[in-house]
């Protein structure tokens, strides 16, 4: 990404990391509540919630990065959009809507590209932090999506 174009983006926390989504993939940013249980799912599926006159499934954004547990009082669901598919995602507090230059995102470093690329769209650098921008469409596979589709059934 060097193209100097502005984008938007929701920063938010997941354990002790910070990371972004572009604000297009973010359609909604809800107080959290418990999603209520579906026999059977994942381990990273925490269940549905109803939304928007339907329901949405609901995952554990740190358990699916493997991250470590968390108990904080900010913690939200943000509804986001991957491909047409709309999902609830469990994260620790959403720190702020800000623009940025594109130029200010690098590629993941050659370490963590082949654990997490899939997930890493770049690694944005502000002053005094550091933010991994994720890929939402690339979070789950395509037998996780339909998992996550059942679920919403």
């Amino acid at each position: 990404m060097t193209t100097g174009d502005d984008i938007q983006v929701v920063i938010f926390r997941g354990g002790t990391q910070e990371f972004a989504l572009e604000i297009s993939q973010v359609d909604r940013i809800l107080r959290y509540q418990a999603p209520s249980p579906v026999p059977s799912a994942p381990d990273f599926l925490e269940g549905v919630l109803p939304y928007a006159g339907g329901v949405v499934p609901v995952v554990d954004l740190r358990k699916r990065l493997e991250l470590p547990a968390t108990q904080v009082e900010e913690t939200r669901v943000m509804i986001v959009t991957m491909d047409g598919q709309r999902v609830g995602m469990v994260v620790d507090g959403v720190r702020e809507v800000l623009r940025v230059d594109s130029r200010r995102i690098a590629p993941p470093p050659p370490m963590v590209r082949g654990l997490a690329a899939k997930y890493i769209l770049g690694v944005l650098t502000l002053e005094d932090r550091t933010v991994i921008l994720l890929q939402a469409g690339r979070l789950f596979s395509s037998e996780e999506r339909l998992q996550l589709e059942a679920a919403a059934t």
